[in-house]
């Protein structure tokens, strides 16, 4: 064989390869002159579009009329909606959450006022929750708002909640969390990004409200918590949010200086208010159904599910692409929820730590 001969059959084998090769897409998020791309696969692009398709609304119903909460019983949250704009939520919820189990899922037919299924307790706090965000949590969700769909997408449970892990690696110094880097026998987790950094991060900053930081104010550690220890449990939670969006580092930062403010992308300050929401929804709405949920919904320590990035966005910067469903139910989702609906409970967030942003950041751009 000859070296033209050679070169015609390399090139019909290789050929062939490349063409099996992802095609991918780049896309630039931040400031020009930064780098700040973001790099997309067009085969994940395509499962991504299925997970994210909207559901056409149903047609808008009659906001006149008797309220929801004179015609029928033990209605809360949205009383003040008329009897028309309650069926056609109850409708929406039921293909929303449960299309293959209907009604049912939560009521107990024909007694509709009937309290006796945890599910409708939960679906009660959960449209308390829905409305609690759109009212009070535009600094994240903008004027896009959330819906039912958002987190359930035609399932009961979402795809994408998260428990407390059993016998984590200690997650504070304070009660015991280590300074080293490893830890003998402790094998990669899908939650550290497949490292064997600690597993759970998200109680530490979406549960509770430890700090965020890897660099420390001063060169020795003079009591300061900045430490190997944090950096690893923050490397942790940024992986998970750049797997919960689809996105890499310099969506948010820029990776010269990724503490630098001054040099971050405007999502960078939409996250701080959503790691703040998260906090907010899993404290004040998730973790008072601890009674209410039984132990097959629970973790194996006995906690309630909670939610985190991936619940609303599934893989994509921006929940159903930005696709807004509040405009035909922003009536019904809206407002700010009825604070005498049973479980409600104003929130109270506690002051920002002396390391936090000494204000809240504001969106550039």
């Amino acid at each position: 064989m000859n070296s033209r001969q050679t070169m015609l059959l390399c090139a019909l084998v290789v050929i062939p390869l490349l063409g099996a090769c992802h095609r991918t897409q780049a896309v630039q998020r931040g400031y020009r002159g930064q780098d700040s791309i973001e790099i997309y696969s067009e085969s994940t692009l395509r499962k991504l579009d299925e997970i994210n398709k909207v559901p056409k609304p149903l047609k808008a119903a009659n906001p006149e009329g008797p309220r929801a909460g004179e015609f029928y019983g033990n209605i809360h949250v949205v009383e003040n909606i008329s009897k028309s704009q309650l069926a056609r939520l109850m409708l929406s919820i039921k293909t929303w959450v449960a299309p293959e189990q209907g009604c049912n899922y939560c009521h107990n037919a024909p007694d509709y006022t009937n309290d006796d299924k945890y599910t409708k307790v939960v679906a009660r706090r959960m449209l308390a929750m829905t409305r609690h965000i759109n009212s009070t949590w535009t600094q994240h969700v903008g004027k896009t708002g959330v819906t039912c769909f958002t987190c359930h997408r035609g399932q009961p449970v979402p795809a994408k909640i998260w428990y407390q892990a059993p016998n984590a690696w200690p997650n504070s110094v304070a009660t015991g969390g280590s300074f080293f880097v490893t830890k003998p026998g402790r094998p990669p987790t899908p939650t550290a990004h497949n490292t064997t950094y600690p597993t759970d991060p998200l109680t530490d900053y979406l549960l509770h409200d430890d700090n965020i930081r890897v660099v420390g104010p001063t060169a020795l550690q003079s009591g300061n918590r900045r430490s190997i220890y944090q950096a690893q449990n923050t490397y942790s939670l940024m992986m998970v949010m750049a797997e919960s969006l689809g996105v890499n580092c310099t969506f948010c930062h820029y990776t010269g200086a990724f503490y630098n403010w001054d040099m971050s992308t405007p999502q960078r300050a939409t996250a701080w208010y959503g790691i703040r929401m998260v906090r907010d929804l899993n404290n004040n709405y998730m973790d008072s159904l601890t009674n209410v949920f039984p132990a097959n919904r629970k973790g194996v320590e006995g906690d309630s599910p909670k939610i985190y990035c991936a619940t609303c966005h599934q893989g994509v910067y921006k929940p159903l692409y930005g696709v807004s469903m509040m405009p035909t139910f922003k009536t019904e989702l809206g407002g700010p929820p009825i604070t005498t609906a049973p479980l409600m409970a104003p929130y109270n967030p506690p002051p920002d730590s002396a390391d936090a942003p000494e204000a809240a950041p504001t969106k550039k751009g």
